[in-house]
């Protein structure tokens, strides 16, 4: 029992809209009006959508700039190791640890680190993986739609109608979907 997650049920309404200008505005508006966005669904990245949302600056680039430097840093070791250590040889008169040699692969050792790093990041941050069962509140959103969700559990102060009616009259399709999940 102590290892059992609660799931906590939802009820959202989802506005589709056919411009990403019109999904914008009507993020803003709903703001205006002490309603809280969930979250926009679009078929390419709006800029700065996050930030009328409320969403927070994403840590990523931390994580990426983490995962460069181990890179970078697993490259030199492994090179003065093998050049200096395991295997010293003079090549070309050098001394056994060159650094102008260590360049390509030092930095071909960071990109492929922090790119391995950043889709594991990536996978694990979006509870992505093998086997996990996909959920869309639209298909269209994949197409040529912009989805607009509102958690209604958390904007109480507005019954399901009067949030509606908002959407349809910020230019959302005629009917909002309501979906408990």
């Amino acid at each position: 029992m102590a290892n059992q997650k609660l799931v906590e049920k939802h009820s959202y309404i989802v506005g589709i809209y056919d411009h990403e200008e019109t999904v914008t505005k009507a993020v803003k508006k709903i703001n205006e009006k002490g309603l809280k966005v969930q979250e926009v669904y679009s078929p390419h990245p709006i800029h700065h959508i996050d930030v009328y949302i409320g969403h927070p600056r994403t840590r990523i680039p931390i994580a990426a700039f983490c995962f460069g430097a181990t890179g970078t840093l697993l490259a030199i070791m492994m090179i003065s190791l093998m050049m200096g250590v395991d295997w010293p040889m003079i090549i070309g008169g050098k001394n056994f640890v060159a650094i102008p040699t260590m360049v390509p692969v030092t930095f071909e050792a960071t990109v492929l680190i922090a790119a391995l790093g950043m889709v594991t990041t990536f996978f694990i941050s979006n509870n992505m993986g093998p086997g996990k069962k996909e959920f869309m509140f639209d298909r269209r959103t994949t197409d040529d739609k912009y989805a607009l969700v509102i958690d209604l559990d958390r904007n109480s102060a507005k019954s399901k109608e009067e949030v509606a009616e908002i959407l349809v009259s910020l230019g959302a399709e005629s009917n909002p979907k309501i979906i408990e999940r």
